[in-house]
């Protein structure tokens, strides 16, 4: 078992491929490869027969890296790590993650497949297998990837079956979510738990069983309410991230504000004034343009009454 750790901090424990295994895998890739190496190599060959010895042994040893190195390559990129001996045999390359293969990863395993499977026979792949706990070869090692098993031994798929939950179990599990306290439950935990329901229908039924089983004693320490007799873990830990979501919802809509009812008024119940009808005007013609004005002259200072001659002033 390959204990994988997810980006998200999620243990997938996904079962590693064993030797026998991987080698009937790649025993049926390398015989279609030889088989359309060879098929390509006679038509070419009787296509052009005109051409001299030289020019031929070029394209022979293009055409064998096209289809031993190119073709591998190309169908686990594009695949996302299932060649045709690996979907027959139901496994798969993975990053060491858990995630799936790129271009880079298929490369290096691509590269280091051509000298460790074929020009030394296969003998530094078995012995590395062999060494190795998670029963990589040296390509594994060199591009960081891992072969997983994708189905249970046995064909069947890899789906988990939650077992039935008693109606009273499921009113149990109502009263028990109600009065449950969900503050002390850290945003990590509940990241896995949704990780783990997430991915539940690709792990192994035991694997999953066991991740869901100690998630949910997890749980039940930070809630003080233990997982019911006879609930599956996994229906369990749905159960309270549903009660926490339905929470969540709860609290959005308490917090929207209400919306102002919409009132449409009728165009005839305005109740603003309406002004009185405009009598018909007569045009205005324009006006003659006015007269320049003069300029006033200066106010002129009030004139004392003079005195005469004589000494005495006049009668007013």
């Amino acid at each position: 078992m390959s204990d994988l750790v997810t980006g998200e901090a999620v243990v997938l424990g996904l079962r590693a491929a064993k030797l026998p295994s991987r080698a009937l895998a790649v025993a049926l890739d390398l015989a279609v490869e030889f088989a359309s190496l060879l098929i390509t190599s006679l038509i070419l060959s009787v296509a052009l027969s005109g051409l001299d010895g030289a020019a031929l042994t070029a394209i022979m040893l293009g055409l064998m890296v096209f289809f031993l190195i190119g073709v591998p390559v190309m169908v686990e990129t594009f695949s996302h790590g299932r060649s045709l001996g690996k979907a027959a045999l139901g496994l798969r390359v993975v990053r060491s993650d858990g995630g799936p293969v790129r271009f880079r990863h298929a490369l290096v395993r691509g590269l280091a497949g051509f000298f460790e499977l074929i020009t030394l026979t296969g003998a530094p792949a078995v012995i590395c297998s062999v060494v190795n706990s998670e029963g990589k070869r040296l390509g594994d090692i060199f591009a960081g990837t891992l072969v997983v098993r994708e189905r249970a031994p046995g064909g069947g798929g890899t789906a988990v079956a939650l077992p039935p939950v008693h109606p009273q179990l499921l009113h149990a599990m109502g009263s028990a979510l109600n009065a449950m306290d969900l503050s002390a439950v850290p945003e990590p935990l509940w990241l896995a738990i949704r990780q783990l329901l997430g991915r539940i229908g690709q792990l192994d039924p035991a694997v999953a069983h066991r991740m869901s089983a100690r998630l949910a004693a997890d749980l039940a320490d930070r809630t003080t309410h233990e997982v019911p007799p006879g609930v599956h873990p996994a229906a369990y830990l749905g159960a309270v991230l549903t009660e926490r979501q339905r929470r969540e919802w709860t609290r959005a809509q308490g917090n929207m504000p209400a919306a102002a009812p919409h009132v449409v008024q009728a165009p005839h119940a305005s109740h603003a004034p309406q002004a009185a009808p405009h009598a018909p005007q007569t045009p205005v013609l324009p006006a003659a343009p006015a007269a320049p004005v003069a300029p006033t002259a200066p106010p002129t200072p009030p004139t004392t009454p003079q005195s005469n001659d004589m000494g005495f002033a006049p009668p007013a």
